[in-house]
């Protein structure tokens, strides 16, 4: 009633007074078209395609990285519309409210088990980590721990899908299934095999938590999500791993592709292979229908130790270049050309508190202090307001420091000067906003006559 109560009060005392029926009319078309334009901003997955949506993984292991605003204006320049934390960091999300930015948060392995027992831990996770956030921030899906099927952890194995359960009953009580998906990333170890794609399956000791978990993926309507990185696969034999087929290129194997015997498919790349390895392995464990594949990690390191072979700027520019002009083209895989790849690219910055080798510490699309890693084709806004010290999540710092802007064309910013080539946003996904934009002043005007109308 507050929106009548409004439209009582500001009705002009040279007017007489209007029907009830009227105000009430009015207040409806106000408050309905007004929710509209609200949803255009905060969520505009719902009124615009999002085949050619780019995920980024945003990591928080390091201690010099930027404030949140800043990865802001990074991903924006990336056109990154889907974003991926490891946790559901708080600051994080305000920051991004009212961006259109659709996150996928994280539970952490050490709170699967107590999720799993506890019926009142779910409850209380998602009334301190999505609650004071939604609708504002957009939270698409929460994942629940990380690769655990292939860690040794019986606890953690028999505790993954009870958790996700009791976690999808918590955000039911709050009516918010409808909105956020539940589900857990997995590494390719759980496949027995990958190539070729047609012959893979899940590991035969994976399979006993595995076939459930496909079952809770399909009545919840979730996704699977794979963590698929091909420089692995080169980086442990590159004499015999065709490089510029882990790099989405031309030349080598990738000209003629590499054929899988049993289907005909011919697979230009390794990452689709990889994918439609997964698919194949979902299919023989009975839940191929209505569970969609999405890589949740994949990427590309710019430096690594000396036994670390490919890890180069070059190899990384080309690998994340070529991956994010493929998923700005809405491509699927061969198995499934029809259904554009949601892909999010690892990781947003170079993460310098990350244990293991030096290539673990640089698969950062960006340096904490805003500068580009290497060179995907882009060029950048500055960004100023912080020196890449401090954790990025507990407060600003002074200074200043430089970032990027994508290149709108296939040379530089404008098209026309020189450039890599590799990652360029079409005309089309840079006009997406402005057409949102004018959408949502539309429906500002459409409910402000709509207003006017029924006090008519």
């Amino acid at each position: 009633m507050h929106d009548l109560y409004m439209l009582q009060r500001c009705q002009s005392p040279l007017l007489s007074p209007l029907p009830l029926h009227l105000l009430l009319a009015a207040a409806m078309s106000l408050r309905l078209l007004l929710a509209a334009a609200f949803a255009a901003v905060l969520f505009p997955s719902l009124t615009t395609s999002s085949s050619a949506a780019l995920g980024i993984n945003y990591g928080q292991v390091a201690d010099n990285l930027p404030p949140p605003q800043a990865a802001l204006l990074l991903l924006r320049a990336l056109n990154a519309t889907r974003v991926k934390l490891y946790d559901a960091n708080a600051r994080i999300l305000s920051a991004f409210a009212g961006t259109g930015t659709d996150f996928t948060v994280g539970v952490p392995d050490n709170l699967v088990p107590r999720l799993a027992t506890d019926p009142s831990a779910a409850a209380t996770w998602v009334r301190a980590n999505i609650l004071p956030h939604v609708p504002a921030t957009s939270i698409t899906a929460v994942t629940v721990g990380n690769e655990v099927l292939t860690g040794t952890d019986p606890t953690m194995l028999r505790s993954l899908l009870p958790a996700m359960e009791s976690l999808h009953a918590a955000l039911a009580t709050c009516n918010l299934t409808s909105r956020v998906s539940v589900t857990t990333a997995h590494s390719l170890a759980v496949l027995s095999s990958s190539f070729p794609p047609s012959a893979a399956a899940f590991r035969r000791e994976v399979l006993p938590y595995m076939s459930p978990l496909l079952g809770f993926l399909a009545k919840t309507g979730s996704p699977f999500l794979v963590n698929a990185y091909p420089y692995f696969a080169y980086k442990a034999d590159p004499d015999q791993v065709d490089l510029s087929y882990v790099l989405f290129e031309a030349g080598g194997a990738a000209t003629a592709g590499v054929v899988d015997p049993a289907t005909g498919l011919r697979y230009g790349n390794m990452l689709h292979a990889q994918v439609d390895a997964v698919r194949a392995a979902i299919s023989k464990a009975n839940y191929g229908k209505g569970v969609e594949i999405m890589v949740s990690e994949t990427g590309w390191p710019s430096r690594g130790d000396d036994d670390e072979a490919g890890a180069t700027p070059a190899n990384a520019a080309r690998y994340n270049g070529n991956l994010m002009r493929m998923v700005a083209e809405g491509k699927g895989t061969p198995a499934a050309p029809g259904e554009p790849l949601v892909v999010y690219v690892f990781a947003l910055f170079n993460e310098d508190q990350k244990p293991g080798p030096a290539s673990e510490r640089h698969y950062g699309l960006f340096k904490p202090d805003g500068m580009p890693a290497y060179d995907v084709g882009v060029k950048a806004p500055v960004i100023t307001g912080w020196k890449g010290s401090g954790n990025g999540t507990s407060g600003g710092g002074g200074g200043g420091g430089t970032g990027l802007v994508v290149a709108q064309g296939p040379g530089g910013a404008d098209g026309v000067g020189p450039g890599t080539g590799y990652y360029t946003v079409s005309a089309a996904a840079a006009n997406k906003v402005k057409r949102r934009r004018r959408c949502v002043e539309s429906l500002l005007v459409a409910a402000v006559i709509a207003m006017v109308s029924g006090l008519c």
